[in-house]
């Protein structure tokens, strides 16, 4: 796993459930489809292959009639605390692509997402960084702009998250 720089973007939110419960919710592509993605947004594919080299492919219905695709690529998996992973804008076959909406975004981001039991409850961090990116798509990255999406997108994710464990 490679080192975490400060520079990266950190996210974390505690949940009222199981450290093993959250590890289903973000490793069952069926859990996945009930929350994953930004606010107003419906997962219409989800596959998932679990393992070291395997990948979760998926596409969201966007609010605005478009599909949008993304791919992740496990590297490392230990359950039920942590995942790490290779994840980028894709088409339907997989393939990667730029971002739709941020031509300079980075093609591909090192994603850790950990699961910490604290006090009954689980924290679950996000921890994203640009993987093999130009200064451009570095640049872009660490924009306030981005900074601010970024926070704005995981939030409405994570709320998306925390309503579904309430339905369960």
């Amino acid at each position: 796993m490679a080192a975490n720089s400060p520079d990266d973007f950190t996210l974390s939110r505690e949940f009222d459930a199981s450290r093993e419960t959250l590890w289903a919710c973000l490793t069952d592509p069926q859990r996945m489809r009930q929350w994953w993605g930004p606010k107003g947004c419906k997962v219409v594919a989800a596959n998932m292959d679990l393992r070291p080299g395997g990948s979760y492919h998926y596409g969201l219905d966007m609010p605005n009639g478009q599909t949008m695709w993304g791919k992740f690529v496990y590297r490392e998996i230990v359950a039920p605390e942590r995942l790490n992973f290779i994840n980028f804008f894709s088409d339907e076959k997989g393939g990667v692509t730029r971002h739709p909406l941020a031509p300079n975004w980075p093609l591909e981001m090192l994603s850790t997402f950990t699961l910490e039991k604290t006090n009954g409850k689980t924290r679950f961090t996000v921890r994203w960084s640009p993987h093999n990116a130009t200064k451009e798509e570095r640049e872009t990255f660490d924009s306030p702009e981005m900074r601010i999406g970024m926070s704005n997108g995981w939030t409405g994710t994570l709320d998306q998250l925390e309503a579904y464990l309430k339905s369960l």
